[in-house]
């Protein structure tokens, strides 16, 4: 199950998968709609930044954001860390275990990879992860509506 606890708003049709934390207990956290937050990603704020993310971000699995401003149609890659006031920039990609440090800027449909991340501008089309959102989105309702967890020693 994920844990969601705090001052945690979610928008429509977004999902949060099982083991994800989003921890609002010290400040805001927003999950824009159409927004996946896959298996156990953590999702923490700070009381000086709040943890802001748009509509159709697409955020991998073991991900962490604390602190930062993710902006529409970006991808967070799968264990990746984004730290206070970092700020992601539209349909921006930050690649699987990539460090975006603290005040770090990805501009928009820019690549941030490595740790830390380096930064190559207009290096990322928004439409080779687009077919994931609405994935996300689909395979959100047919667990909800078809899918049950299995307890230990059931069949």
């Amino acid at each position: 199950d994920a844990v969601i606890i705090g001052d945690v708003t979610i928008g429509e049709h977004s999902s949060v998968w099982a083991t994800t934390v989003l921890r609002g207990d010290n400040g805001s956290i927003v999950v824009g709609a159409r927004t996946s937050v896959q298996d156990g990603t953590v999702v923490h704020t700070v009381p000086w930044s709040p943890t802001t993310i748009g509509d159709e971000v697409t955020i991998g699995h073991n991900a962490h954001l604390e602190g930062c401003r993710v902006a529409d149609r970006a991808l967070i890659g799968s264990g990746s860390i984004v730290l206070h006031h970092a700020e992601i920039g539209e349909e921006a990609l930050v690649g699987a275990g990539a460090l975006v440090g603290n005040n770090k800027v990805v501009p928009a449909r820019a690549r941030a990879l490595g740790i830390p991340a380096t930064i190559t501008e207009d290096a990322v089309a928004y439409e080779q992860w687009q077919p994931g959102v609405d994935a996300y989105v689909e395979n959100a309702r047919r667990f909800k509506e078809s899918l049950r967890v299995i307890e230990p020693g059931a069949r």
